[in-house]
């Protein structure tokens, strides 16, 4: 396993990490949860992405009682604030007591008394930015957070957070990005890489569609993650003949350079000097032995271009909302 740093932050972090959005929510049952976790220690991956509204809380407890039995600096704990925690509306967001809120719901699940880095999961269009700022750095430093870091901001709403408090308040951004969708090329990348802020990315296997089970044409497997109601908001998106035809023409070219597909894609996202880590999920442990063989395999500039050929103009390069992404951009007081 290869290590990255975080942004400007001092955290070395594992190329390969382990996230928690589906899977240890309620999808899988407690003892593979637990499975899964120990094989990313055996496999070197330190770095562990959750939030608190994955099951509303249940990803949180579960790591809180894994994690709990090893030491606390033998792993980096990441997690993130904005998601409706309960059937109050008024129970989200990047709001002061929102924030204040969670941070201390988040730790006590988690069985610690700080996250190595705190993540506004979402933009908050309806807090004026300044205020999410101080509450979020209020969580640095009372130390409860090490470190800041958000997910699926637009360029302009992280360059209005950097126009406010200056380069150095964030440390990590979390867009999902993959062979398929490639839109944070365009600004995020750079606009971040600019003010010392790393790329987390999520999603790098396109919700499972690049490890090649998904057939055009053919039913979904029945155990596969878009049977989850939780995927519904992008079935229509990545499920779509035109884009199981260009993975399937990836096929040959993984096995051309002696890789599996799911290897390639992972490959391909981390040849990116941007990123620091690349999230995954997994229900089994030789699922998590498998995307952590990626960290450090290069990929030459002729399979690059080959990638490239196969996947002619399937992938979203401009840049777009993801699910729940809120369009506003700032409410200043």
């Amino acid at each position: 396993m290869r290590y990255r740093t975080l942004g400007s932050s001092d955290l070395e972090v594992s190329e390969i990490s382990l996230g928690s959005w589906l899977t240890y929510s309620g999808g899988i049952e407690a003892e593979q949860t637990r499975a899964c976790t120990e094989a990313a220690f055996d496999a070197g991956i330190n770095f562990f992405d959750t939030a608190n509204v994955y099951g509303r809380g249940a990803a949180e407890t579960a790591w809180g009682e894994i994690l709990s039995k090893h030491p606390r600096d033998s792993y980096i704990l990441a997690t993130k604030v904005f998601g409706q925690m309960s059937d109050d509306p008024a129970e989200q967001g990047l709001s002061p007591d929102q924030i204040a809120k969670q941070i201390d719901a988040s730790l006590s699940r988690l069985q610690t008394d700080h996250v190595d880095l705190y993540q506004a999961h979402r933009f908050d269009a309806s807090v004026p930015i300044e205020d999410t700022i101080e509450a979020l750095q209020k969580v640095v430093e009372q130390g409860k957070a090490r470190y800041l870091g958000f997910s699926e901001w637009r360029p302009e709403q992280i360059q209005a957070a950097i126009d406010i408090a200056g380069p150095g308040l964030f440390v990590s951004s979390q867009p999902q990005y993959s062979m398929l969708w490639q839109a944070p090329e365009e600004e995020v990348f750079p606009l971040c890489m600019a003010n010392g802020i790393s790329q987390i990315v999520w999603s790098p296997l396109a919700q499972g569609v690049l490890t090649g089970k998904y057939k055009p044409g053919q039913a979904l497997p029945e155990d596969s993650r878009f049977a989850n109601d939780a995927m519904n908001a992008f079935k229509d998106r990545v499920l779509q003949d035109p884009i199981l035809e260009a993975v399937q023409r990836l096929v040959p070219v993984a096995e051309g350079a002696g890789l599996d597909l799911p290897t390639m894609a992972l490959a391909w996202v981390l040849r990116r000097t941007e990123l620091a880590s690349a999230i995954t999920g997994a229900s089994r442990p030789e699922q998590v032995h498998a995307n952590a063989a990626a960290s450090g395999v290069e990929l030459s500039d002729d399979l690059l271009a080959a990638i490239d050929d196969a996947l002619g103009d399937v992938p979203v390069k401009g840049q777009t909302p993801a699910p729940n992404a809120q369009e506003g951009v700032l409410h200043r007081a």
